[in-house]
């Protein structure tokens, strides 16, 4: 964390008031980043300060997961006058940004009106569906999707068709193949019905591919942002919004991984690098609770640097994240809180040098856009002004 040095590569976020310059972050290599505030106080206008600046660069991949549905809007120019007018310290004006809209499943059966995708796209954000191939799931996430025990009568037959499917066909393989290989397996026909029963209803979900594998880096751009729209599932007993995440972040991960590998080899790489920024970040790696895709994001967060990747949660609930994802990101954007849960989880985080303690500069955090901007590797704290948003903020109440 520093001040604006235009000869770098940087994420600008806002105004340093003590210093009376304007404050960036250092966006040459891999960042763990919490944004975190109660309702109102800016924290998902900050995440989008945030992928503005990275949508800028225009060199690595930005995805943004987002469970509400609202950063489809960045591809809108900011309107608020008043936000507008406060472009010019920081040399910028109103603007949209190239949006590439992730929807799982069919975006005109998701959205449940076909006028939706149409004028989406009449104002230039490419609407994509987004299908998951069967085989980018291992038979133990088959089996914790339906919340099966490996070691039980369902979850053997599972855990059984889907492994051997990954050895007959490869990666080419969908639900079809995985049923006809239940009926191939031995078992009691109860089992295989209930499994059977449990495969339709994967099937009904519309969210897996059919017929045809398809790479996930296919349908991503790193000219745009890419905005994995989320809110066109419903949060069910199956998880199906980890479940997406928890498929692409593995998939991602292992290659990237591959990618560094053959850059340190000096051999081209296809895959680059990826910022994963998570809206509501609770929902997907909770404290005290397991989900699809808590263990993947602990493993982005702990061993994802090497590789490349770079993760930014945010939510209004920094205590309801799993300590070992807050505890790797070394920066902090802290709008104002009141729970006592979340002092105690900010503060939980705080170094020596910060001085006073933590819950008395977070209190002096009054109006909507204020921050502490807490940095550890440069053992800096500043309370920062956030830059107005460039694009459209889709975060308002009707």
């Amino acid at each position: 964390m520093f001040l604006m040095d235009r000869n770098k590569k940087e994420i600008v976020v806002g105004f340093d008031q003590a210093e009376s310059g304007t404050l960036a972050i250092d966006a040459t290599r891999s960042q763990r980043i919490l944004v975190c505030g109660k309702t109102g106080t800016g924290k998902s206008y900050s995440l989008g300060v945030i992928v503005e600046e990275l949508a800028k660069l225009a060199e690595d991949i930005v995805l943004v997961v987002d469970p509400q549905g609202i950063f489809w809007s960045m591809s809108q120019q900011n309107s608020v006058a008043s936000e507008c007018d406060g472009l010019w310290r920081f040399d910028l004006s109103p603007r949209g940004f190239p949006v590439n809209l992730l929807v799982p499943g069919d975006p005109i059966e998701k959205f449940g009106d076909p006028e939706i995708p149409a004028e989406m796209e009449r104002r230039g954000i490419q609407v994509q569906g987004l299908r998951l191939n069967p085989s980018d799931l291992t038979p133990e996430m088959w089996c914790d999707l339906f919340d099966l025990n490996i070691n039980e009568l369902q979850g053997i037959m599972l855990f059984k068709a889907v492994r051997q499917c990954g050895r007959r066909l490869g990666r080419d393989f969908f639900i079809d193949d995985i049923s006809s290989e239940v009926d191939r397996l031995k078992g009691l026909d109860a089992t295989k019905e209930a499994v059977q029963r449990k495969l339709d209803m994967a099937y009904d979900w519309q969210i897996f591919a059919e017929g045809q594998y398809r790479e996930i880096w296919e349908i991503l751009r790193n000219d745009m942002v890419n905005v994995l729209d989320l809110s066109v599932i419903a949060q069910g007993r199956y998880g199906l919004r980890t479940l997406v995440l928890a498929v692409l972040a593995t998939w991602f991960f292992r290659r990237r991984t591959i990618a560094r590998k053959r850059e340190e080899l000096g051999l081209t790489a296809e895959t680059q690098k990826l910022w994963l920024v998570i809206d509501e970040a609770h929902n997907f790696c909770p404290s005290g609770k397991s989900t699809l895709a808590k263990e993947i994001l602990i493993r982005w967060a702990k061993e994802g640097r090497q590789p490349g990747l770079s993760l930014i949660v945010a939510s209004q609930q920094p205590a309801a994240i799993d300590r070992e994802i807050l505890t790797q990101c070394g920066i902090r954007i802290v709008h104002r809180i009141t729970s006592r849960d979340d002092y105690q989880a900010i503060n939980a985080l705080s170094q020596d040098y910060l001085g006073e303690g933590l819950g008395a500069q977070i209190k002096r955090l009054t109006g909507p856009g204020e921050a502490l901007v807490i940095d550890d590797q440069h053992e800096s704290v500043a309370h920062v002004q956030i830059r107005p948003r460039q694009s459209q903020h889709g975060g308002g109440s009707a």
